[in-house]
């Protein structure tokens, strides 16, 4: 899209994520929710139904996927095909833009299946550390450097 055309839909030519009235957070918020990221990685491999994609995604109900799915469509991440037969066969594949964050999207996966036990250590102990200033409030760790 050229200059000119986005000044003619009133788009900006530069996005700052850090304004709060920017659209870019609007896709942060989709590519942050962990059922889109889920079921962009799940059709990345190939197309699917809606029951595979339900069976798949382990945990996701019926209408939390819907809605997933809608939102995803309406962003242009996937394309939604019905073909004419009865029942209506329905199918889900990943667009050429949503391909375009399979990579981003996968090395937060990895990162997260490889530094859980990490995370969960540091959770128990922040956790442990609440518990036990919340027995004695009046202890506060002061650090010097």
């Amino acid at each position: 899209m050229s200059d000119q055309e986005k000044n003619e839909l009133n788009i900006s030519t530069s996005w700052n994520a850090y304004n709060e009235q920017c659209p870019t957070r609007l896709m942060l918020n989709r590519i942050a929710d962990k059922w889109a990221v889920l079921l962009l990685g799940l059709l990345e491999r190939e197309t699917k139904r809606f029951s595979t994609l339900q069976r798949e995604t382990g945990g996701i109900s019926q209408k939390m996927l819907t809605q997933t799915l809608r939102s995803l469509e309406r962003d242009g991440l996937i394309q939604r095909t019905v073909y004419a037969s009865v029942p209506p066969k329905v199918e889900y594949s990943i667009t050429p833009l949503g391909f375009t964050l399979v990579a981003p999207l996968a090395a937060i996966r990895v990162w997260s299946e490889t530094h859980i036990e990490e995370v969960l250590a540091a959770q128990s102990a922040y956790d442990k550390a609440q518990d036990s200033e919340q027995q004695q409030p009046n202890l506060r760790k002061i650090v010097f450097n």
